[in-house]
């Protein structure tokens, strides 16, 4: 949950790098929670099915979109890549492999173009 809150604390920091464990763990915090609210807006009835979520679950997401783009933006930076690389998602299939790709590789060693190393190591 740490690193779920150290990524709202950074709300719009584009800069930067950030490493592996703190997207993914942002995402897999992210993804629980949207579950949870989904659970329950299923449950209370005011669960749309026309839109395919609830009021809540839409305003969640609002406030949590800047905080997921900011820290994939620097997890591409963290591989050595610009943040506009986010834009191949928009290629049909292709560009949400090639993201999860990079999303998935090891940080670039030692200072790059966005930073130092966040795990620290300087090789």
């Amino acid at each position: 949950m740490n690193w779920y809150l150290e990524v709202l604390r950074k709300y719009a920091v584009f800069a930067g790098r950030a490493r592996r464990k703190e997207y993914w763990l942002f995402t897999l915090f992210n993804f629980l929670v949207m579950c949870g609210i989904s659970i329950v807006e299923m449950v209370s009835g005011v669960y749309q099915e026309e839109f395919g979520a609830g009021p809540i679950s839409a305003i969640y997401s609002l406030a949590v979109f800047i905080p997921a783009l900011a820290v994939l933006v620097r997890r591409l930076h963290d591989t050595g890549r610009s943040g506009w690389w986010f834009f191949i998602v928009f290629i049909p299939l292709i560009g949400a492999i090639v993201l999860l790709v990079f999303t998935v590789l090891d940080s670039d060693p030692g200072t790059n173009d966005y930073g130092p190393n966040p795990k620290g190591l300087e090789i």
